[in-house]
């Protein structure tokens, strides 16, 4: 069973409220959550690499999202 910090009665209101959404309203709400957790991310590589330029930390997210381990070389 996942751990949820949400009351089942809550979890019933929020279902009531997906089922009532439209398709494109899900997809714009599933893209708005995507772009906070990849913000997130982004904040956390910053704190720990404050010398980073802006195309090192995108990079690193890209290697997070799409690589097991360290960027090969071709790809620096």
């Amino acid at each position: 069973m996942p751990l949820s910090d949400t009351t089942p009665e809550a979890q019933a209101i929020q279902l009531q409220i997906y089922r009532a959404m439209s398709g494109e309203q899900r997809l714009l709400l599933a893209l708005e959550m995507s772009i906070l957790a990849r913000d997130l991310a982004k904040a956390r590589i910053r704190r720990e690499h404050p010398e980073w330029p802006e195309t090192e930390i995108t990079r690193e997210i890209l290697r997070i999202a799409f690589l097991p381990g360290p960027i090969p070389a071709f790809l620096r």
